[in-house]
């Protein structure tokens, strides 16, 4: 279906032929054991944590979409640490994103160290390092929270010539804003909590590659550790992901109104969306990305600048994540990111423009 528009394609991804009186997306499958074949044992399913088929039709969806074979896991956290111990081996060096999601480097400078992996860290937007001796490049593009973005070909062409891998977590551009394995990257690695499945009642994640041996060292991970996601859980990610198409085109001409409205203030600074044409990222994010996520960021001055805006807006709620239907805020620095006290990471929503516009500007002007 590449030859489709995204909004047919996220309409009928993973779903299965069909069949008069069944319905278009069938049931989570609730199961744990399933009934075997008394002589040859198990065919299809055997046991609920290997196999499941609501699971399988969400990872056929997903996979659609990203260009790859997909295994979902029970967050994001679980499959980008998934991917980090099949992968890495002791005396092994990763290279990581020095301004990408804060808990990964915790991982890497707790766990992955006492296993005896080295950690680079590496700046999303260059200068890149020489990657000899590195097993692995992981890139976060666009940054979270800084939203940098990444020249993915040159990462590749210089990765690769290396003999390193090269993994993408795509949480913030989704794969309707990207395709890392078209670009070379050997591995996509995402939250599907974020905007994939954007209704915030969703825990997930997934690893996608079209490299049979890295695919099985990810199942078998999986499946001896067990970070499966639930099937009902599956089901609601499958059903949310019909709307993707439609929920980032508000999201994204939301963000480009409200990156407008926030450069014309002087009382707001540090302003990064990188489809503003003035963002350092813009050239870079015009030629690799098909679309420009609905997350801006901003600093406020202070902490309690923050507080009053959050305090005083309508609309924004104060909620960490990003992606979801209602236009959220947080001070990143709260959590352990290393930003300013008063550095702002906003998603927008799927509110009305102008109504978030006069939210934004009336909470603004409170503050």
């Amino acid at each position: 279906m590449t030859d489709q528009g995204d909004g047919t394609r996220v309409v009928h991804a993973g779903l299965p032929a069909a069949v008069p009186g069944q319905p278009f997306l069938p049931g989570p499958v609730l199961a744990a054991p399933y009934h075997l074949d008394p002589v040859e044992g198990p065919t299809e399913n055997g046991y609920g944590r290997p196999d499941n088929p609501t699971r399988r039709a969400l990872e056929a969806a997903v996979g659609e979409l990203e260009g790859g074979t997909v295994r979902a896991f029970a967050s994001g956290q679980a499959a980008i640490t998934a991917l980090l111990l099949s992968v890495l081996r002791s005396g092994d060096t990763v290279a990581l994103p020095s301004d990408g999601y804060f808990t990964v480097r915790a991982f890497a400078e707790g766990t992955l160290r006492d296993l005896g992996v080295e950690t680079v860290l590496v700046p999303t937007a260059g200068p890149y390092p020489s990657f000899e001796g590195v097993r692995l490049v992981l890139v976060e593009t666009p940054a979270n929270p800084g939203l940098d973005v990444c020249d993915l070909r040159a990462v590749v062409t210089a990765a690769h010539a290396a003999g390193a891998l090269v993994a993408v977590d795509n949480t913030t551009a989704t794969p309707l804003g990207q395709r890392p394995l078209e670009l070379g990257a050997d591995l996509v690695v995402a939250s599907g909590t974020k905007a994939l499945t954007g209704h915030s009642d969703v825990l997930l994640g997934y690893v996608a590659t079209n490299d049979e041996d890295l695919i099985a060292r990810v199942t078998t991970w999986r499946a001896q550790t067990g970070g499966i996601p639930g099937a009902f859980d599956c089901w609601l990610a499958h059903r949310s992901l019909a709307t993707l198409d439609l929920r980032l085109a508000r999201q994204s001409a939301n963000a480009a109104a409200v990156a407008g409205l926030l450069a014309g203030r002087p009382d707001v600074t540090g302003l990064r969306w990188p489809g503003l044409a003035s963002d350092p990222s813009y050239e870079i994010s015009q030629s690799q990305m098909r679309r420009i996520p609905g997350i801006v960021s901003f600093d406020l001055g202070s902490a309690e600048r923050v507080a009053r805006f959050l305090t005083a807006s309508r609309l924004v709620f104060a909620a960490t994540s990003f992606g979801g239907l209602h236009t959220t805020a947080d001070r990143r620095a709260q959590w352990g990111d290393d930003t300013a006290p008063g550095f702002v990471r906003l998603s927008c929503g799927i509110e009305d423009t102008a109504d978030l516009l006069a939210d934004l500007t009336a909470a603004l002007d409170e503050a």
